[in-house]
């Protein structure tokens, strides 16, 4: 070959061969070749077909309240984390209670989670999303065991419940689903949103600005004492118990937690929302939530809110927990979903229609 072919040769072959490295990058991303990725349409289909298809709700918790109030940092959060709402000061809260499952007509007589979701928004434009459940654990460690868990707990048509012959094998290979039942059978299962510990599930990473990164779960312990539900007398509660509760409870005055920071420990686990942390822990008290409204769906400023847990403000990260990118990727699903749904009526406004019929 003559030099100067040689010459136009070589740049050639490294252009095509960069072309060949993108085009195959993206075919990757897209899901065209190698192991088929899980995406968030993926995940909001698997919940559509558990709870059924309810248009204008969420796919997960869909039964909820809206919450308002404030969170008053008192500064200790900052030997942490540079994040701005931990700098003492009162910052404004937007919030939602909600249980599990995605049926927002469901009765509130069930032991599934209890769940408070957060916006926290300070001066400087910063946010801070969270979503928390009242178990300080999560059934499934990864995304397609939680898809899996949704197809095996599909309640069979004849009986309303899920078919045995599918469950078995499920929780033979699932061992921790199967620890994360036990575990909820023998949890005291609280009879008001406002007395129930929030707890992020997930660990997040802490930069406290000065070159310092520590691992940390956090929860919101109330001022309220716990208080149990019967379990065995569930199906006995009025179907909306929890939401007229907490209106009730809220006319009377405020509801509080404490947001305390948990940082882990040597050899604990910080990549599997399965497994609670165990043992003495450093543990700082960073400020209090103070609810003072509470507000049905339709009327309140949650309803068009995505509370996303990877929304973060500089100084706190998402860890290594392969559960966070399935949770963002299912939120912005979802919500785009039902954004272009017609919302429905919220339990918390059929009640309010109900007094007002009275």
């Amino acid at each position: 070959m003559p030099t100067h072919q040689r010459s136009i040769a070589g740049p050639v072959a490294l252009i095509g061969a960069v072309v060949l490295l993108l085009v195959a990058g993206f075919a990757w991303a897209a899901g065209w070749i190698g192991h088929k990725r899980i995406s968030g349409g993926d995940i909001t289909t698997a919940l559509d077909a558990n709870g059924g298809k309810h248009p204008g709700y969420r796919r997960a918790h869909a039964k909820g309240l809206c919450l308002s109030g404030h969170f008053d940092a008192n500064g200790a959060g900052s030997e942490l984390s540079s994040a701005s709402a931990f700098h003492q000061g009162s910052y404004p809260v937007i919030g939602r209670f909600s249980v599990g499952g995605g049926n927002p007509l469901a009765t509130d007589g069930r032991n599934v989670f209890h769940a408070m979701a957060l916006r926290v928004k300070t001066p400087d434009g910063q946010e801070w999303r969270m979503a928390m459940d009242h178990t300080q654990i999560f059934p499934v460690a990864d995304v397609a065991s939680f898809i899996a868990l949704q197809k095996a707990t599909t309640p069979d048509p004849k009986t309303g419940k899920p078919d045995p012959a599918v469950m078995k094998p499920f929780l033979q290979a699932h061992p921790e689903v199967a620890a994360f039942q036990d575990y909820m059978a023998k949890a005291v299962l609280p009879n008001s949103f406002a007395n129930a510990t929030y707890y992020s599930i997930n660990a997040f990473r802490f930069d406290d600005g000065r070159g310092q990164t520590r691992l940390v779960r956090w929860q919101f312990v109330p001022e309220a004492p716990l208080v149990g539900l019967d379990k065995k007398a569930l199906e006995t509660l009025p179907h909306d118990y929890l939401v007229q509760e907490m209106i009730a409870r809220t006319t009377r005055g405020p509801s509080r937690w404490h947001l305390q920071l948990v940082t882990a420990n040597a050899g604990d686990q910080i990549d599997k929302a399965t497994v609670a942390w165990s043992g003495l822990h450093r543990t700082i008290d960073a400020g209090t939530l103070v609810l003072t409204g509470v507000q049905p769906e339709e009327a309140g400023a949650c309803r068009d809110l995505n509370f996303d847990p990877t929304i973060l403000p500089p100084g706190i990260a998402i860890s290594d927990d392969p559960l966070l990118a399935a949770r963002s990727k299912a939120y912005s699903s979802s919500f785009t979903r039902r954004a272009g749904e017609r919302p429905g009526p919220s339990a918390a406004g059929q009640d309010l229609a109900r007094e007002h019929v009275r």
